[in-house]
């Protein structure tokens, strides 16, 4: 098994590529241990000493570190546990646990094409990127959305936020008037 791994916009945090299907649908975010034991994988990750956060898009791993570790040391032993996880056909998700998929059957107009907008022209640069974006409201004109992966703690995710998914979703909806992230 061969793993690719990229750099993020986030310099504490590494994309890990297996090449296999990492999600079958919808994202996973453990941004501490706790809450990990839903998932192997995320499990196998938190036992290397100097791992703050684990994300699963559906092609890519991605792992973020404290800041007392350099990514020479770490790296290797991430490659090693994500290895060794996919090699021995464990489950990245334990069975019934996956990941909530929002089917918008009571979404306003508004909050419907706020969703299509995110789905379509965002989510794939930031998953391109190591990380997801995700809605959780619309209320007065305010849209909060919630960064995970990478882009959770990356110095450029306020000017993502505000320069280019504000701007966007104000152009196409004018009932936007301001995008704000929430945790």
């Amino acid at each position: 098994m061969f793993i690719q791994t990229e750099q993020t916009p986030n310099p504490a945090t590494l994309k890990f590529i297996p090449g296999v299907q990492v999600m079958a649908r919808g994202t996973a975010d453990f941004p501490s241990p706790e809450g990990a034991e839903r998932s192997p994988l995320a499990q196998a990750l938190f036992d290397v000493p100097g791992v703050r956060a684990v994300f699963f898009g559906s092609d890519f791993v991605t792992v973020s570190k404290d800041d007392a570790r350099d990514w020479q040391t770490l790296k290797p032993m991430i490659l090693g546990a994500i290895m060794d996880h996919f090699m021995a056909g464990r489950p990245v998700i334990l069975a019934g646990d996956e990941s909530d998929v929002d089917d918008g059957a009571e979404d306003s107009e508004v909050v419907s094409q706020i969703k299509e907008l995110l789905e379509t022209r965002v989510r794939p640069a930031v998953a391109q990127d190591g990380g997801d974006i995700v809605f959780r409201a619309f209320e007065d004109g305010v849209v909060y959305l919630s960064m995970q992966g990478a882009c959770a703690g990356c110095p450029s995710s306020t000017a993502t936020l505000k320069m280019g998914v504000e701007n966007m979703l104000r152009h196409y909806i004018p009932e936007v008037e301001a995008v704000y992230p929430v945790p």
